[in-house]
């Protein structure tokens, strides 16, 4: 269930980008808005003492900042790869990135490698790929490659950094003040930004997206480091399924929600990320 909350969070972070650009919101507002609001989630969330100088001391601080910094600054990567080299190009180096968590599962963690998991991945790795790839898009991996290879380092080290600090540094009950001091850390930084860009004027309409995609975005943080924490699932299992079905349910929302168009390939992938799921959960 944790898993389940966690890709549909992660799809409606797609469906809320999707709203921005259609009514022409700032997202750069809503961005720095929605840390400060995942970051109060999380602080309500929390049960236990809470303290500046405990959360200082905590063995997962500095983690919590690292991540906070690599948020804001793959997002902005992201962008301007999307604006640079192409929507698609960018899709497929965030999402493939799933490949660097999973050798990282495998290798440190010695988690099971078989046939079956194995040719799994490799499906989920083609599917990531066709169903992130539009027609319609153009694709220049040869141009620019430094921000593809940024965004692809950046987003794998992100995942990788979230399951090892999970694991080493973060108490069963720890979780919800964790994730907040991840947003709480972005939210600076967002804030100092939007001054630096001349954009603290907030609208009405940045501030719901905002607190939408606040309390989104906390959820998929929070449900992906909850399912971690279950000992049903292996990290390199569950970081396959996770980014295999965050791609096919955001690429069926666009086909139903907004009219997108889908092309052979985009629905060759959609098959192969059903068998992939299906191989990789049951090996």
């Amino acid at each position: 269930m944790y898993l389940l909350f966690s890709i549909i969070c992660s799809t409606l972070i797609f469906v809320i980008f999707k709203l921005l650009r259609q009514y022409n919101i700032s997202t750069l507002q809503v961005i720095a808005i929605n840390y400060f609001v995942a970051c109060t989630i999380g602080i309500s969330a929390f049960n236990g003492e809470l303290t500046l100088n405990n959360t200082l001391k905590s063995d997962w601080f500095l983690g919590a900042v690292f991540l906070g910094f690599l948020f804001i600054s793959i997002f902005f990567v992201m962008a301007k790869t999307a604006q640079k080299n192409g929507v698609s190009v960018a899709s497929v180096a965030s999402k493939m990135s799933v490949v660097i968590p999973i050798i990282f599962g495998i290798y440190v963690y010695n988690e099971s490698t078989g046939v079956q998991k194995i040719i799994g991945i490799i499906l989920a790795l083609s599917a990531v790929y066709l169903t992130s790839v539009k027609s319609s898009s153009e694709i220049h991996f040869k141009k620019n490659l430094l921000l593809p290879i940024i965004l692809f380092l950046g987003s794998g080290t992100i995942d990788t950094s979230i399951k090892y600090i999970e694991t080493t540094s973060v108490p069963n009950d720890g979780i919800p003040i964790f994730s907040a001091s991840i947003f709480g850390v972005a939210a600076i930084l967002g804030l100092l930004i939007l001054l630096l860009k001349n954009e603290y004027k907030i609208t009405l309409k940045a501030l719901i997206g905002g607190v939408l995609l606040g309390i989104v975005n906390y959820g998929s943080i929070y449900f992906l480091l909850k399912a971690l924490d279950h000992e049903l699932f292996e990290s390199s299992t569950l970081f396959t399924v996770n980014h295999v079905a965050i791609v096919m349910l955001s690429t069926l929302v666009g086909l139903i929600a907004f009219k997108e168009q889908l092309s052979k390939k985009n629905w060759i992938g959609i098959g192969l990320a059903i068998i992939a799921i299906i191989l990789v959960t049951l090996a």
